[in-house]
Parts: structure tokens; sequence; C-alpha cells
């Protein structure tokens, strides 16, 4: 029997692709063994956000060959996408496969050991021309308590910072009856909650015959009752609208619940710099949408993505971020610096800002997202609540349960294994210096 590994970098939506590969595989007899167990076959799924991002890609394949020097190394994903031609001249990388391809990956190896074929060096079909979401036949996560599944792919927004369009393609969505089918599965095959996920998930529906929005989509699945929890990955200020928070606020109560936790991706809190990155709100379109959340829905967590450091970002720019952060009722805070990606208009912009101010500003936005973190975590002290509770123990104790409430806090507690895979009843007891919050089994 052949043996596979399979490394995953970057975003929820690379991890569920990692996901229905290597389902794939083993339902053609492979096994998926550890990195470091000497596969047969490594598989690099790779990242290219940010420059980091590509490193660590780079990184990862080298890494890749050095502990795995007789084994037949495939790199696939966004970097692929876009650097096809530099990965393929690495010593010891056996084939590219790009973004359009990657499902390809388990015929490939089919081939290869089947009928000797082999492997093609280099398969990066135009992501562009790409017009169908492509999607394999079967999920089976992995480790997962709470499942992702991807219902849209690519991305027409062309931010000026964001090499992501060129590297996934158009706007493109699973057919609403596939959607409901896996959802379907998934909670026969015994999981309570599904992350849905998408390159950019408001878009959802758009490209489709007959049209329909990502609302549609969640008010069939909340009046289907199919699965016990549905959480939405990260979403776009303009396309969270009032019928998607209003319909969260009105399925809190019931068994089956759209959880109210929002991620959604400011990047700046500027007008000026806003539109520079071709954004197409402004903060006081993000104030009203917060409020309304609130309002709406006061236990809601709303998670904020920041790029700090984007060229032309003045002291009295990045200040208008803070502010904008520090008087609102956020959750917690995802901090990016800027991150120059050739292709991108925002790679040839003046004005760019030193490296030591965009680390002190990105430091000085962490710190206030601890804040906010813990401000939001403390709320909740003495309060009762469900969490779904994860299928491994808390690393840090290595005794502790681990489960996370509807609105995404990560609460800890004793109890037996029993209690994995379940939701149960629990009250928030304290939250230490860590902000590890504590809680015990309620009612």
């Amino acid at each position: 029997m052949a043996k596979f590994s399979i490394t995953t970098l970057g975003c929820k939506v690379n991890r569920h692709e990692s996901d229905l590969i290597s389902t794939a595989l083993e339902n053609n007899y492979f096994k998926e063994i550890a990195d470091n167990a000497q596969p047969d076959f490594c598989i690099i799924n790779t990242c290219c956000v940010t420059q980091k991002a590509a490193m660590q890609s780079r990184q990862a394949v080298r890494r890749a060959i050095r502990a795995n020097p007789k084994a037949l190394l495939i790199v696939t994903g966004c970097y692929a996408q876009i650097e096809s031609k530099l990965l393929s001249q690495i010593t010891g990388v056996s084939s590219v496969v790009g973004q359009a391809d990657k499902y390809q990956i388990p015929r490939m190896i089919s081939a290869y050991l089947d009928h000797g074929l082999p492997l093609e060096q280099k398969i990066c079909s135009d992501i562009r021309k790409q017009k169908k979401f492509s999607y394999a036949s079967e999920l089976r996560p992995k480790n997962r308590t709470r499942p992702f599944l991807k219902i849209q792919d690519g991305c027409d927004a062309f931010c000026t910072y964001c090499i992501i369009p060129y590297t996934r393609g158009p706007s493109r969505s699973m057919e609403p009856d596939l959607v409901i089918d896996n959802l379907k599965y998934l909670a026969q095959a015994g999981y309570q909650e599904v992350v849905l996920t998408g390159i950019h998930l408001g878009r959802f529906g758009l490209d489709l015959e007959p049209r329909l929005t990502l609302f549609d989509l969640l008010k069939s699945i909340y009046r289907k009752k199919i699965i016990r929890r549905i959480r939405l990955s990260s979403i776009e200020p303009c396309e969270l609208t009032d019928e998607i928070i209003d319909l969260v606020a009105s399925s809190a109560s019931g068994k089956n619940s759209i959880c109210p936790h929002f991620h959604i991706p400011l990047q700046s809190g500027d007008d000026a710099i806003l539109k520079k990155m071709g954004r197409p709100y402004t903060s006081d379109k993000f104030i009203t949408l917060v409020k309304k959340i609130k309002q709406v829905i006061p236990q809601a967590a709303i998670g904020v993505d920041l790029l700090t450091g984007f060229p032309g970002e003045t002291k009295k720019a990045f200040e208008n971020t803070y502010a904008l952060i520090d008087k609102l009722p956020v959750s917690y805070l995802h901090i990016f610096p800027f991150s120059p990606r050739k292709g991108t208009p925002a790679f040839g912009f003046s004005n760019k800002i030193a490296l030591d101010i965009i680390k002190a500003r990105c430091k000085k936005m962490r710190e206030l997202g601890l804040q906010k973190k813990d401000s939001f975590f403390k709320n909740f002290i003495g309060q009762s609540t469900e969490i779904l509770v994860e299928g491994t123990r808390d690393k840090v104790s290595g005794r502790l349960l681990k489960g996370f409430t509807p609105n995404y806090i990560p609460v800890l507690l004793e109890g037996p294994d029993l209690l994995k895979n379940s939701i149960i009843k629990v009250k928030i007891q304290n939250v230490d210096s860590d902000l590890r919050v504590f809680g015990e089994l309620s009612g």
C-alpha cells in the first residue's frame, strides 16, 4: 500500500481542499501518514497571501525534500499557481500542480503506480478561465470536530494589495443542492457543527443560474434543520446584510442555529487608505454594521482583520484605525503587516512605510486586540452557555477538555472522554491572565 503525507499552509479553504485530496487518495487504498514517517508521496499545499506565507511554502518544500529524499514531491496551492516555474526548477520537486488542477493529484498518483505513467512535471491551467466550481466527490474531514465546507472559490474584488484573485480565479459557487447534500452527509457522519468557508464567501450564488445569495442559502439550511450549528468564516462588510444578521439572531434560541460569530475584514479605519486599497466601504459603514450586530445580537462575537502599514498610512491614518477599533465592541483582532505582492497595484505604490514603524504599529494593535478579547470573555463570567467539545484535550494543560461556544469563546473544563464531540451546557467561571477561559458542567 502506497503511503502519502499532506502538508497544508494557509487558510481554511486550503485545509478543506487537502481533506478532499486525502479522501480521494484513501478511497484508492492509499494510506495517509505523517510527513516524517517516510511516505512514498509528499504533497505540499502552499499559500502565498503574504511574503511570509510564500517563504514558509518554500521552506516546507525544502524541508520535505530533506526529510524524504526518496519520496515523490508534489507541490500545489496558491504559491504553485503563480510560481510554478520557480518551484519546478527545485531539485527534488517531482510535479507542480496549479489551483485549477489540484484535484487531479489522486489521478496522477494512481496513473503513476498502476500504469507506470510519469508524473507530469508541471500542470498549471489558466485560473482566470475557470468558470465552474470545482469539487471532489466526497469529503472526509481529518481530525476535526468542526469541519470546513468550501462553498465558494475565487475572487473578483481585486483589492490593490491582494494576490488572491490571480491565484484563485473568478468567483464561482457550489450548487445549493450539493451544499445541502454535503451538510446532510456530515450530519449523518456525526458532526454537529460545520464551518462554511470560501475565498469571497459573501459572493456565494451570484454566479449561479438562477442567481441566489448567501442569505438564500443560509435560510434554506436553517429551515431544513440539517445540522446543529452552522458557522460562517470571513465575510466582507458590504456582504454581511441586515437579512443575514436578523436570520442569525432568530436562530439563536433554537436547537439548530447559525452561530452568532462574524469575522469581518475591515483592513483600515481610515477612509483615504480604504479608498487606496480599493475597499468598497467607509469607516462609517463599518461602524454602522457593528452597531447593528450588537443591537440585534448582544452576545455576538465580532472578529476583525486589519492590514497595518499600507503605503501612505500616515500616523494620523493609523490613529484613525486605532481609535475606531478602540471605541467599538469588537471581540478580537487579526493583525497583518502589509506585504507587497508582485503583480498587484500596491507593489508599486510610493510612500511605503518603514518596517520598524509597521512592526511598532502591529504591536500596538495586537495589544488592543488582547484588551478587546479580555473584555469580551469577561462579559460572560457567571453565564451558562453551550460548548461543542473538541475531540482532543487542551494541549497546554494536557488534561482539560476544550470546547467552543456558539460565539466562539474557547472554554476549558474538567470532564471525561465521553463528552468529546458532544454539545454540553457549561457555566463560565473565570478568565485568567493568559485569556484562558474556564468553566464547569451546568445543568
